[in-house]
């Protein structure tokens, strides 16, 4: 029987998932990996010079400072971070309805880029890696956006909304790239920077 080839890869590795997220929690899965999820909790704050893909790199490198010192030789933990990115402007999470509504709206009828970056740090190297993912929304009603908001509670993702949900089945028109980007993580790199340790 044909064994996984990255499970075979990585039989002297521990890997750490440094995330709490649901999304990343089943992708890892899906690959076929043996992880443990490891959470710390970090102030996301970043320079605010930083535009599209530089925030989200700075973001998941320090998500991944607080383990550090704690690292084994043997072991790699995974930290990243995704983010919305239109005209200009990053998205961050929704703090209530009315930001939740607001952004949504912005993203209405419109392209945006998400970006997802990923960390993978052990006690003598760390690399980053990033995909971009273009979508495009059809124009919603304020009927659509309220129905997904109060019935989803969007309020754990960039930009206020899943890919994956019911705003996503209904109002994505195009998506350029990776799928599983804009979920959460571009499994493709993952894979890849996995295969290359």
């Amino acid at each position: 029987m044909t064994k996984n080839p990255l499970k075979e890869k990585l039989m002297e590795i521990k890997i750490i998932l440094g995330s709490g997220s649901p999304r990343r929690k089943m992708f890892l899965e899906e690959l076929g990996l043996e992880f443990e999820v490891r959470t710390k909790s970090v102030e996301e704050v970043y320079p605010e010079h930083l535009q599209g893909k530089e925030i989200s790199d700075y973001l998941a490198q320090l998500k991944a400072e607080p383990f550090k010192a704690e690292l084994k030789s043997n072991e790699v933990v995974i930290t990243s971070d995704t983010v919305v990115w239109h005209n200009g402007v990053s998205l961050a999470k929704a703090a209530d309805e009315k930001e939740a509504f607001s952004m949504i709206r912005t993203l209405s009828g419109d392209w945006h880029e998400v970006i997802t970056s990923v960390c993978f740090t052990s006690k003598n190297f760390q690399k980053t890696v990033s995909a971009v993912t273009k979508v495009k929304f059809k124009e919603f009603t304020d009927d659509e956006i309220n129905y997904y908001i109060e019935e989803f509670e969007p309020f754990d993702k960039a930009g206020a909304y899943g890919i994956q949900e019911w705003i996503g089945m209904i109002g994505i028109e195009e998506i350029q790239g990776s799928y599983s980007n804009v979920v959460g993580l571009p499994t493709h790199l993952v894979y890849e920077t996995l295969m290359s340790l």
